[in-house]
């Protein structure tokens, strides 16, 4: 699939705010899966500072802002084309030792409720299948309900709750993974359409669950599917503030306010349409 992305973030601030500094991790990964072409990165008023890629294969890039400023403006703008590897993260290159994704987070320490819900795939055949029943463990679990919960918000209380969005499978899959001794961590990305073709919030999460021989396999919960050519995957952490696309501070006293935008676009298809449209 080759998918056109615009994305964008708007900070606004009641008081205008001296100086921000943000850490970036909003360039597509480097796999089998994906690959991204005219990829451009801007921060309105910014200075792009230096980039690296840290031990776990993301991209970071620093930017820093000069104000007064009151509104900041992040785009992202590209093209990624991307096909459908069943969700296992082929050709990906890392240093960070897969253990290191069995360490809790408050987002995702397990409590009584989540250790019952791990414990009900005690049957599985092995990790892979294992992996699987969790994911599907998640999504019975937990429905599907914008604006039930919070960033905030742990896994123990959106199982409670049993309701929530992607962020909130992706922390209680996650949890529920490393209760049964799987590496587990929380990806960002953009999502084109839902397999049922409903329209959702384009920037997505999901888990990535390190399974034997096969290495890390991606699993969402929220669409009951692993992800596909469909998936643009951006970076991963312990959880979401640990995976968050962007991260940042500011000097001085304004209270903060952000609006994000998504547009994704399947280029092939507008081809098609366009084509249709000339012959008619």
């Amino acid at each position: 699939m080759k998918l056109r992305i615009v994305h964008e973030t708007v900070y606004r601030y009641d008081r205008p705010v001296r100086n921000l500094v943000q850490s970036l991790r909003l360039t597509p990964s480097i796999f089998e899966g994906q690959r991204a072409h005219d990829w451009a990165i801007d921060v309105s008023g910014g200075i792009r500072g230096p980039g690296f890629r840290d031990g776990a294969g993301d991209w970071i890039e620093g930017w820093t802002v000069r104000g007064p400023t009151e509104e900041v403006v992040v785009t992202i703008t590209g093209r990624v084309e991307t096909r459908d590897t069943a969700g296992v993260l082929r050709g990906y290159r890392e240093l960070i030792n897969p253990l290191a994704y069995l360490r809790d987070t408050a987002a995702t320490r397990p409590d009584g409720a989540l250790r019952d819900l791990a414990a009900t795939v005690a049957d599985a055949t092995d990790s892979l299948d294992q992996s699987h029943r969790l994911s599907a463990a998640v999504s019975d679990a937990i429905a599907y309900a914008p604006g039930r919960t919070a960033f905030h918000t742990t896994a123990a209380e959106a199982l409670e709750q049993g309701e929530g969005v992607c962020q909130d499978h992706a922390h209680a899959l996650i949890a529920v993974a490393r209760c049964n001794g799987l590496p587990a961590r929380y990806v960002s990305g953009y999502l084109h359409v839902t397999t049922t073709g409903e329209a959702r919030e384009a920037a997505h999460a999901w888990a990535e669950i390190h399974v034997g021989s096969l290495g890390w396999v991606g699993f969402d919960p929220a669409n009951r599917c692993c992800p596909d050519d469909r998936y643009v995957r951006l970076g991963s952490g312990l959880d979401a503030l640990d995976a968050a696309p962007i991260r940042g501070i500011a000097a001085g006293q304004g209270i903060e306010t952000m609006d994000v935008t998504v547009n994704i676009e399947d280029l092939e298809r507008l081809q098609e349409q366009s084509a249709g449209q000339t012959q008619s």
